[in-house]
């Protein structure tokens, strides 16, 4: 039977809504192939298919479905239709790690939503030049693994562009009272003022995105803050406001029934509580990590667990149970190629099987010289306690950061 472009393009619009991006794009890609006379039509079904594309992360289907479309509009003289498109090639580029690219189309989205007075475009753009320079930043940052706060100047510059860009994303939005897009740019602001290492006023923006995140009964935006303020408190050194969070993370992330947030939770806690030097406790946190690193064959975490488990056990003064902990570290490090795990366990294994230094563990742990790799999260950002080293200083601390996960508007 055929159909005509419309109906194809309709029933992937339909497909896409519903989760199947997929089935989706067999129907928008159906509907390009039947062809219309309309240039709007195929213009909108040019850039559902880079949407589309975006989301199935094909990135290269999406640059050339969104380019596609960035022609078509300019052809038609379409001011509204190029605005669109150009925020959805930077958002694009912008995964891509094509940062100056993403900022001239993501600029131009915002010239021409000033210019033809589109108040809601202008605040998309402003939001997605934050992230391509939060992206930016930390991507630059990650590179030399500093601790928030610490990142050379050009970072800090890159970072404070992403603030200026979402605090003027955010006087529009809460003009025009669209509290989701609040709650998003909060988040981020949050997110950016951490790395900036202005723990407090990072603190300042996740205390509102919770508040709206409980407003609209958005679990999973309220999860997020509470990691994020947890660690902003670690960083505060603040050990049991963080502690305080982390449980409230861990709660939610229950009832979400979602054993990866869960581990993260307990990951969190066992290192916040060895900071409070409450060793039970931290072991308690630990092994729930490992139990369910196990379950979901996350050997990364498993190794993670281990090796915390293993400081916990030293800290306690049972060497026989640190001594299994690490041996089992090392043994994962081998398996999955971290040299900096296997250096770590290799001189706490040293360490333990002389009986030389354990007692004063904080000595012990110092030794552990192992730079760990900041891997970070988007939207909104999210990072994890600290792996503890039992040191006392805020300066000392450094957090494992997650792959980002920050939230894109594409339009």
């Amino acid at each position: 039977m055929e159909y005509s472009c419309m109906e194809l393009a309709l029933e992937g619009e339909r497909l896409c809504r519903a989760g199947d991006c997929q089935a989706g794009v067999q129907y928008f890609e159906a509907a390009v192939k039947a062809g219309t006379d309309d240039f709007a039509t195929l213009s909108a079904i040019y850039s559902q298919l880079g949407n589309a594309y975006f989301f199935l992360q094909e990135y290269g289907k999406a640059l050339e479905y969104h380019r596609h479309d960035l022609n078509l509009a300019r052809t038609l003289g379409d001011k509204a239709g190029e605005a669109k498109a150009s925020g959805n090639l930077g958002n694009t580029l912008k995964v891509l790690n094509k940062f100056d690219d993403a900022i001239v189309c993501c600029q131009r989205h915002l010239d021409i939503s000033e210019e033809i007075g589109d108040k809601v475009g202008k605040a998309r753009a402003l939001y997605n030049l934050g992230n391509v320079y939060h992206t930016k930043g930390k991507h630059s940052g990650r590179n030399g693994q500093q601790d928030p706060g610490e990142f050379p100047p050009e970072v800090r510059e890159t970072l404070q562009k992403a603030a200026d860009y979402y605090e003027q994303n955010l006087e529009i939005v809460q003009e025009l009272a669209d509290m989701a897009s609040v709650g998003r740019a909060c988040g981020n602001l949050g997110n950016t003022y951490y790395l900036l290492g202005d723990f407090k006023k990072a603190i300042h923006y996740h205390e509102r995105r919770l508040a709206i995140a409980k407003e609209f009964g958005d679990r999973s935006a309220e999860r997020r803050a509470y990691t994020n303020l947890g660690n902003a408190y670690i960083f505060l050194g603040e050990f049991e406001n963080a502690a305080e969070h982390y449980h409230k993370t861990l709660q939610i992330a229950k009832q979400l029934l979602d054993k990866a947030l869960e581990a993260q939770a307990c990951y969190s806690l066992g290192n916040t509580y060895t900071l409070l030097r409450d060793y039970e406790k931290a072991i308690e946190f630990h092994l729930r990590h490992l139990e369910i690193a196990q379950q979901l064959a996350d050997r990364v975490g498993e190794g993670r667990a281990c090796w915390s488990l293993g400081n916990a056990y030293t800290a306690l003064g049972n060497h026989e149970k640190a001594l299994q902990f690490t041996s089992k570290h090392l043994h994962i490090s081998k398996e999955i190629g971290d040299e900096n795990g296997q250096i770590s366990a290799q001189m706490n294994l040293a360490d333990l099987r002389n009986l030389l230094g354990i007692v004063d563990s904080s000595k012990h742990l110092a030794k552990d010289n192992s730079k760990l790799l900041n891997l970070m999260q988007l939207e909104e950002t999210e990072v994890v306690a600290p792996d503890p080293k039992l040191l006392n200083s805020r300066e000392q601390l450094q957090l494992l950061l997650k792959m980002p996960v920050m939230e894109t508007i594409l339009v």
